[in-house]
């Protein structure tokens, strides 16, 4: 996954009965990524599409993925990572920002009359890869073919296999009072060096580093990945800046978990220091089809209607906000899953 330098992120809910042209919609969105990209076809445009639970439910008469759900709150004694309605996501990227505009447009005028924009954000690189705290963001994903193991759904869930999940989150930075903080102090908290982006030594780290809580284990002792598309915000002249979150992940658990860890804490009360400086506004959590499914879902649901809707999604589910699907256009002329095919970069 190559380093983004712009994206543009659209959360939108869809209004009720306009299922039907938000299906249509989506058949014919590889079309529409098409007809931008083709103006800069070096610029790496790509676009990732989502579909959320409730809509999900609205969309298809079929059982949900198997980890399609809400996003839950994650309270903690101090901080909380808050839930908030989408139904599609759009996670746009390219190398120039006009790009990403213009598709946004198209986008919107397409769905004109049928949604409502519950979050959009224009994130930009910011330096050498670093966020609006003065730290590089995402020294640690994993590259290549871990990169794609730790983010796309293996065949134990077909007919999906080869989807994702991801998980979004807006954070505002208070930058006054991080500012006040020391370098050094700032490390600590993070849990690296500011400038050298070298990881302090687990015996000089705090406990509540960012670093240390989100360093998540199976039982066999491996280390547990998800990949981050990450990308800083900001209005200076409304003293606005913040960090837009997103992680895919092959099981949206081992993102819940580093959450847990950073809101609620380990051991709990030991919150992620970060989150001092940082307020989480919205999140949600949504499923990546592949590109396939977006064309012709037809055979995925058949198949997921031949499985025990009893296991796979609960009554009392059915209406509440969550996931959402993702596809991408690459500059080769394939459509591609969610930004995530030859990815090697966090």
């Amino acid at each position: 996954m190559f380093p983004s330098r712009n994206a543009h992120f659209l959360v939108l809910t869809v209004r009720e009965g306009a299922e039907g042209a938000v299906r249509d919609f989506l058949t014919d969105v590889a079309g529409i990524i098409r007809a931008v990209d083709f103006r800069a076809t070096d610029e790496r445009l790509t676009c990732v599409v989502g579909i959320g639970a409730v809509l999900w439910d609205r969309l298809f008469d079929a059982p949900r993925p198997a980890s399609l759900r809400s996003f839950t709150p994650v309270v903690g004694r101090v901080h909380t990572a808050v839930s908030t309605p989408g139904d599609l996501l759009f996670h746009i990227r390219a190398d120039r920002p006009d790009l990403c505009f213009e598709l946004a447009r198209q986008i919107m005028d397409a769905l004109s009359g049928c949604v409502d924009v519950a979050d959009e954000v224009q994130g930009f690189k910011y330096f050498d890869n670093r966020d609006l705290l003065g730290f590089v963001d995402g020294t640690e994903n994993p590259r290549n073919q871990p990169a794609l193991e730790a983010a796309l759904v293996g065949s134990d869930e077909a007919p999906l296999t080869g989807s994702s999940y991801v998980i979004v989150q807006k954070y505002i930075h208070d930058m006054t009072s991080w500012d006040s903080l020391s370098v050094e102090e700032q490390s600590q908290a993070m849990g690296r060096h500011k400038l050298s982006d070298i990881e302090i030594p687990d015996a000089e780290k705090a406990d509540n580093a960012h670093v240390v809580l989100n360093t998540i284990e199976a039982p066999d002792g491996t280390e547990l990945k998800i990949v981050r598309e990450n990308m800083p915000f900001g209005r200076p002249g409304s003293e606005e800046y913040g960090t837009y979150y997103i992680g895919y992940a092959s099981d949206p658990a081992v993102t819940e978990r580093m959450l847990e860890n950073m809101f609620i804490g380990d051991p709990p009360g030991n919150h992620d220091r970060i989150l001092d400086f940082s307020t989480a506004v919205t999140g949600s959590l949504f499923f990546v089809p592949t590109i396939d499914f977006l064309d012709d879902p037809t055979d995925a649901l058949e198949a997921l209607r031949r499985q025990d809707p009893v296991a796979r999604m609960k009554d009392e589910d059915r209406h509440e906000p969550g996931p959402t699907s993702a596809s991408e256009y690459v500059n080769d002329g394939s459509l591609r899953i969610g930004s995530l095919k030859g990815a090697d970069h966090e």
